[in-house]
């Protein structure tokens, strides 16, 4: 299922902006993949090479945590990572991995 939130983005630079997301809940694809979303770290990959980011559990968990396929009730642009990426809340804009293309699935020990 889809879900929203209201999550801003914080660049590195400086810079904030506030966004309505709309995508799949991260705990509940890690929940499809045999996972536990309780004990589990994901790894997001984008389609740029050797671009990604490490999700610790206390975010893969957060309900707020989404694969992004929609912001602010319109498709992803280009320069927002469409077809789809990651948003999480109080994570910086750098490690909200954008056109994303995988995640891994690890269970935390």
């Amino acid at each position: 299922p889809q879900h929203t939130a209201s999550l801003p983005i914080t660049c590195v630079e400086g810079w904030s902006a506030d966004g309505t997301w709309t995508g799949v809940r991260l705990r509940d694809l890690v929940a499809l993949a045999g996972a536990d979303p309780d004990r589990s770290v994901v790894f997001a990959r984008s389609l740029q090479e050797g671009v990604g980011s490490v999700v610790a559990t206390p975010h893969v968990r957060d309900p707020l945590t989404l694969v992004a396929l929609r912001l602010n009730g319109e498709p992803l642009h280009l320069d927002h990572g469409y077809p789809c990426r990651l948003i999480a809340p109080n994570r910086p804009g750098v490690m909200q991995t954008k056109w994303l293309a995988a995640l891994v699935v690890e269970s935390a020990r």
